[in-house]
């Protein structure tokens, strides 16, 4: 798995993260267990609920951001967070995601809540190819 780390002089009401992965893939997985470790403590959320997810989009940045945005959704909607993610990412245009999801419902006994995020945002979005393997930097509404 890629890496992930919270960027604190960034953005002071919101959550930046520079995420990097040695490939697509992994950057889209990393990126995805940073968002769930900025909404709970993974450990505290069983993995009782496996989904498959499918997105298209026609850029791989747009791609990133509806990624991230949907499982913010699917917080909202159905209190589900995943704390494991299988993702495929096919690069040309039209892009297209292919994940399988593994996590639990949110359940106020058992599960320790950290922050709310409510969206990602464009400020001071990025996502690279370099020399490693790929980075991004997402700043995410709390």
């Amino acid at each position: 798995m890629g890496k992930y780390e919270f960027l604190e002089a960034v953005a002071v009401a919101d959550c930046a993260v520079a995420v990097e992965g040695k490939d697509l893939n992994d950057l889209f997985e990393t990126a995805a267990g940073a968002l769930t470790e900025v909404m709970v403590d993974p450990v505290t959320v069983p993995a009782t609920v496996e989904r498959l997810m499918m997105l298209t989009a026609p850029s791989l940045d747009l791609l990133l951001y509806d990624w991230l945005s949907e499982l913010i959704y699917v917080k909202d909607s159905e209190r589900l967070v995943f704390t494991r993610a299988e993702v495929r990412v096919r690069e040309q245009a039209p892009c297209r995601l292919t994940a399988r999801l593994f996590g639990g419902v949110i359940d106020p006994e058992r599960t320790s809540l950290r922050a709310d995020p409510k969206a990602v945002t464009f400020h001071q979005f990025t996502l690279e190819q370099g020399g490693q393997g790929w980075r991004a930097r997402v700043v995410i509404d709390i």
